[in-house]
């Protein structure tokens, strides 16, 4: 993997939230809110993937959607390439689209299925005002070329392609601009586990390419380990552990990291199989998330402390940053059930 040498991150954001009203009600207050996204503070740096992983419903789509501007921010500040870009209007953040682009998880869904495949990946050099329709031909043809497609598949439409097929598409419109971010969410999970191979794959080989940068959310630990750089766990909205991806994923220090780690399924033959860190209950309720540290209600180790207060997310020396009144170092404790 290319790791980040530079010291001024591409994206930073600083306590970013997003609320979401929910309900019919005319009046305001009386509309519930659901922090999809409470308080998110962190730092992508240039050439580097960051991995963003965490149970559905904990708040990643609505994460990378507000990391490229595609849903407004309710609070906080984000930076891209050092210019604030968190209030920015439609008109203002359009130039901007060049530079940061994202990648779905369903890709029959945001392709236009009225529209060739070519149309689709014309459409945002037209947008741009980018080349002749000559010049934007040969683009188009190079793109598909370059994702594994062929150029005669320009003039089909999505449904004549598998999920696989599909999601190469998807990329190939988001690199059509060559930008310097890419917000992958679950960009694999629609799919089989060899194709899920192949993609992975060739993100990493575009990655080399054309020096970009990374956003890679997803729920499986196996698939943002492979592909990441650093990754930050994200429970209930909240980011709780960030850290290299081989030492998160090796020596987690918050509980529900443990989780989600021994979560990960591993082949033994024949050999007794170790007890694994369990999990109590189930995700608590986004409208009503319980007071102090969002993890306490599902934690054998809550205490008094982590009822009342919300931990912070504090950064060690060895650059982890683990945000728990209690973190796992050293050997690990047992019985988390």
């Amino acid at each position: 993997m290319t790791m980040a040498t530079a010291q001024k991150p591409l994206l930073r954001a600083t306590k970013l939230s997003k609320i979401y009203k929910s309900g019919r009600s005319l009046l305001p207050s009386r509309r519930q809110q659901v922090h999809a996204v409470n308080e998110v503070s962190l730092e992508v740096m240039p050439g580097e993937t960051l991995g963003i992983v965490g149970e559905s419903g904990c708040g990643k789509s609505s994460l990378g959607r507000c990391l490229t501007r595609l849903q407004d921010i309710s609070s906080g500040r984000l930076e891209f390439d050092g210019r604030d870009i968190t209030d920015l209007s439609l008109r203002q953040i359009r130039p901007l689209r060049r530079e940061m682009q994202m990648v779905f998880q369903d890709p029959a869904a945001s392709l236009n299925a009225r529209r060739r495949v070519g149309d689709l990946l014309a459409e945002p050099f037209r947008i741009h005002g980018i080349g002749a329709r000559s010049e934007i031909e040969d683009r188009v043809s190079e793109l598909l070329r370059r994702v594994g497609l062929r150029s005669e598949h320009a003039l089909r439409f999505p449904h004549e392609f598998s999920g696989g097929q599909k999601q190469r598409i998807g990329i190939a419109r988001a690199l059509a601009l060559h930008p310097k971010l890419l917000v992958a969410d679950e960009p694999v999970s629609a799919l089989d586990v060899s194709i899920q191979a192949q993609i992975i794959n060739l993100l990493a080989e575009l990655r080399e390419e054309f020096g970009l940068t990374y956003v890679f959310i997803a729920h499986d630990l196996a698939v943002v380990r492979q592909i990441s750089n650093r990754v930050a766990v994200m429970y209930l909205g909240a980011i709780v552990e960030v850290g290299d991806a081989d030492e998160v994923f090796s020596t987690p220090r918050h509980p529900y990291t443990r989780v989600l780690r021994e979560a990960m399924p591993e082949p033994r033959l024949h050999a007794k199989r170790p007890e694994r860190a369990q999990v109590k209950g189930d995700l608590p309720s986004p409208f009503s998330p319980p007071p102090g540290c969002p993890f306490h209600t599902r934690c054998a180790f809550a205490k008094e402390r982590r009822e009342v207060q919300r931990p912070a997310l504090v950064k060690a020396a060895d650059g982890r940053a683990v945000a728990c009144h209690y973190p796992l170092d050293g050997p690990h404790p047992t019985g988390l059930a």
